[in-house]
């Protein structure tokens, strides 16, 4: 029985430390550098931004690794967009008032804007492709 419980409180003092060690690495995961047609948003040209056109806006925080993870595919999604579909930024520590507007409770979280107005959300990392596949379903 004793032996039971020791070999029960290895492994789970290993999953504590296997976790303790994913967070400081997810941490420490470089930023990447927003690719050049990225739009970064802010609370005074979010309108101006997202109007008359689609946008995929990213509401994000630099302490996010979840965050930091999207970005590159991000970065690829903007490149292979053309006409008038955009991928913006927008953070959420700087402007606070934005994600209470769009009632952004946990991050990353993306929003598809057409012509200004809310028409897909989606929470969480995703995928390029099935991003790709969502901006093109609105602008049909």
């Amino acid at each position: 029985m004793q032996t039971t419980l020791i070999i029960i409180g290895s492994i789970i003092l290993g999953f504590l430390l296997l976790n303790i060690y994913a967070r400081i690495k997810m941490k420490s995961l470089p930023k990447v550098a927003d690719h050049a047609s990225i739009l970064t948003l802010t609370d005074t040209n979010f309108q101006q931004q997202t109007k008359n056109k689609v946008v995929l806006v990213d509401f994000w925080a630099e302490w996010c690794a979840p965050c930091k993870m999207m970005a590159p595919v991000l970065n690829e999604v903007a490149e292979e967009l053309n006409g008038n579909s955009h991928v913006g930024k927008l953070n959420i520590e700087q402007y606070q008032s934005m994600a209470q507007k769009f009632n952004v409770r946990s991050i990353p979280t993306l929003i598809l804007f057409k012509n200004g107005k809310e028409v897909k959300r989606f929470v969480g990392i995703k995928q390029k492709d099935f991003l790709l596949k969502e901006i093109q379903s609105v602008t049909i």
